[in-house]
């Protein structure tokens, strides 16, 4: 919609005696908004998903260099707590059963704690994996390598979307304080001529 309301400004330029200097003006000011989205706003888009991309694979390095999965063994399963997730709302993963577990850090020390199993009913000494990081802490997941390249193309999407919005946005300003001082020269002429409107040619 925004390109077409630009495109229809480029018409300006078609020859017209009625055509006013303004209405070249609005037309240039188009072209530069077209030229903007159609051109700018892509490179734009392209430039920013890259240094995401970038940014995000050397995340994704790090994590996995300081992550490690190592396997966790249920000593009981815990209560619920209140602050869990709702199951009404949650999404599958959500539902694993939150346990206490012990498992070895990298360096060979014996860590415990609570931590959600990936088991539907645990009992104690199931096993499952779990990612800590090199002291042995829990931790997150590492970012992957699809997750990072979706992050990378709606970081580049987004600042496609926001150049064109601001090139638009733009045209738009230039354009509205363009009719306002047109307007504001049409009453200055009407302010000069309206006292003797209709009274030419009556004799008074």
């Amino acid at each position: 919609m925004r390109t077409v309301r630009v495109i229809t400004g480029l018409w300006r330029w078609r020859r017209n005696p009625l055509r006013r200097a303004t209405d070249l003006a609005e037309a240039w000011v188009a072209l530069a908004a077209l030229v903007l989205m159609v051109c700018v706003a892509p490179v734009v888009g392209v430039l920013v998903g890259t240094a995401a991309d970038d940014a995000l694979r050397r995340s994704a390095r790090d994590q996995r260099a300081a992550r490690h999965q190592v396997t966790a063994t249920v000593v009981r399963e815990l209560d619920r707590s209140p602050l869990d997730v709702d199951p009404e709302t949650a999404v599958a993963g959500d539902l694993r059963s939150r346990v206490l577990a012990e498992w070895a850090a990298p360096d060979g020390s014996r860590r415990h704690g609570p931590v959600l199993a990936g088991v539907d009913t645990p009992h104690p000494g199931d096993r499952f994996r779990i990612w800590t990081d090199e002291h042995g802490r829990t931790a997150a997941r590492p970012l992957d390598a699809a997750t990072a390249a979706t992050h990378a193309v709606l970081a580049g999407t987004g600042a496609a979307l926001a150049t064109a919005a601001l090139a638009e946005g733009a045209r738009r300003l230039v354009v509205w304080r363009m009719v306002r001082r047109r307007y504001a020269r049409l009453d200055q002429a009407w302010d000069r001529v309206g006292p003797d409107w209709g009274r030419t040619g009556t004799g008074s």
